[in-house]
């Protein structure tokens, strides 16, 4: 990945603890050399996920901050509805 954005690095750490945990489970004591292809696979698998959950978490948040603005907007310019929703 070349020049990761903030929300990028900070999904790339959210990845330090299950790896460890990963690694951890299956021997620290054991370069790579020494998994088998299915420890492998399930590293990547451990990492992808971690990764994958933190940006999601990450988009998320940001959507609802955008939610949140454009709806302040709105309601500062008189345009909400009379059940407390927006137009």
């Amino acid at each position: 990945m070349i020049d990761p954005t903030d929300m990028e690095f900070s999904a790339m750490k959210a990845c330090l603890v299950p790896l460890g945990d990963y690694v951890g489970a299956i021997g620290m004591e054991r370069t790579m050399a020494d998994y088998s292809r299915d420890e492998v696979l399930m590293l990547i698998e451990v990492v992808i996920t971690a990764y994958q959950d933190r940006m999601i978490a990450e988009h998320e948040q940001q959507a609802e901050k955008n939610r949140a603005f454009l709806e302040e907007r709105l309601i500062s310019q008189g345009k909400a509805c009379s059940s407390g929703g927006l137009i």
